[in-house]
């Protein structure tokens, strides 16, 4: 029953997100951004007060833990959601269409990763090595490469270049149209497969490091959807400031290499989840505020 009502909760709130209050505008103003920005994340608390007092304090740690988590490593897709539509030269009117889908994409993958993942490690305990090592690689690759901001040689985007015919022009909001009797996609929906397949490769990232956290797949699910459901409005408060924090993709490699390594040697010792909380919390806002202080001392 719980997750009938958690899930008609999210139907009812995304429609009224993604749906009623832009009918009239299509451009998502900041104060409108802020303002949902806002509301899920005093949804996700007031939820977590929920926990705490029906369910009880530990999994309400464990939920509060796993979102801050899930809504830290989220970050990193406003980064490359900024270079998708900025390589793409998409219009900002347009851009709150593909988010919706693509957040509608997200849901939907990482729902199946959730279940699929911890059905998996339930039965093979030994894939928490593979999940560790797999998340302390990733950190550090993002400590050690520097991450070209062209989709040039993307293999996915020369794929659909190769295959697909494209319009050189936007169609409005569609994603396919039809010229001389055949059938073109517009720019609009590559943008759109790019922003799907980055919430792919992210939610490998994010599903296995929440496994660190906790089991439960309720607190999992919760999580996630609550962080994903606020990046639509969230990306839109940080597109324009994404530049004056650029140490932070050196706090979310910290939280990778710090979660790879609880799941390294959760066997044998099992690290607080209370600490968990303090080292994300401390990694984000360490790199944020140096982010800062270094935009304001050039």
């Amino acid at each position: 029953m719980k997750w009938v009502i958690f899930n008609c909760f999210v139907l009812i709130m995304l429609a009224l997100d993604l749906g009623l209050f832009h009918k009239k505008s299509k451009t998502v103003s900041l104060k409108n951004a802020l303002a949902w920005t806002s509301v899920w994340v005093v949804l996700a608390l007031v939820y977590n007060v929920g926990i705490y007092y029906y369910v009880g304090p530990q999994k309400a740690l464990e939920f509060f833990t796993g979102y801050l988590l899930e809504k830290s490593l989220s970050v990193d897709n406003i980064f490359v959601f900024v270079m998708i539509f900025s390589y793409f030269k998409v219009p900002k009117h347009l851009q709150h269409g593909v988010l919706m889908w693509g957040i509608i994409g997200a849901l939907v993958m990482r729902a199946i990763l959730i279940f699929a993942g911890i059905s998996l490690v339930q039965q093979y305990e030994w894939l928490f090595y593979l999940f560790g090592a797999f998340l302390i690689f990733t950190g550090a690759k993002m400590l050690i490469i520097r991450e070209n901001d062209t989709l040039d040689n993307n293999t996915i985007l020369n794929f659909i270049s190769s295959h697909i015919n494209i319009t050189k022009n936007y169609h409005g909001e569609k994603f396919i149209v039809k010229k001389d009797g055949k059938r073109f996609v517009t720019p609009l929906f590559v943008a759109l497969v790019m922003v799907e397949f980055s919430d792919l490769i992210f939610a490998f990232d994010s599903i296995p490091a929440i496994f660190a956290v906790t089991l439960d797949p309720f607190i999992v699910y919760t999580a996630n959807v609550f962080a994903i459901l606020g990046l639509r409005s969230l990306y839109f408060v940080m597109a324009d400031m994404v530049n004056r924090f650029q140490y932070l993709k050196y706090g979310i490699s910290g939280i990778l290499i710090f979660i790879g390594f609880k799941l390294l040697i959760m066997h044998y010792y099992k690290i607080p989840t209370l600490v968990s909380l303090t080292v994300i919390a401390a990694c984000i806002i360490v790199s944020a505020v140096i982010s800062i202080m270094h935009k304001e001392g050039k």
